[in-house]
């Protein structure tokens, strides 16, 4: 899977800018996905994007200096969960 990486960073720069304390989570490749890059804001919103490889991920957040975390090492943040819980329940 070919990845635009100059379209992810332009979108996570988007993103990140209209909301407060994101930080980034980078998953790792799976038998069906890419390498994909979740960023989670203050409130647990989320969004993921496909970005090809771990260190693409990590060059992202560290280019627009937003903390970033392997989420095989730290998982995913609680108030990302419970964003989700609210979108279901709303």
């Amino acid at each position: 899977m070919d990845v635009d990486l100059a379209a992810v960073q332009r979108y996570a720069r988007e993103w990140s800018g209209t909301r407060r304390g994101v930080e980034g989570y980078v998953e790792p490749a799976t038998h069906v996905t890419t390498t994909t890059l979740v960023l989670v804001a203050h409130d647990g919103e989320w969004t993921r994007r496909a970005v090809g490889s771990p260190q693409a991920g990590f060059g992202v957040c560290r280019d627009l200096g937003l903390p970033v975390y392997d989420v095989n090492q730290v998982g995913y943040p609680s108030r990302m969960r419970e964003w989700n819980r609210r979108q279901r329940r709303g």
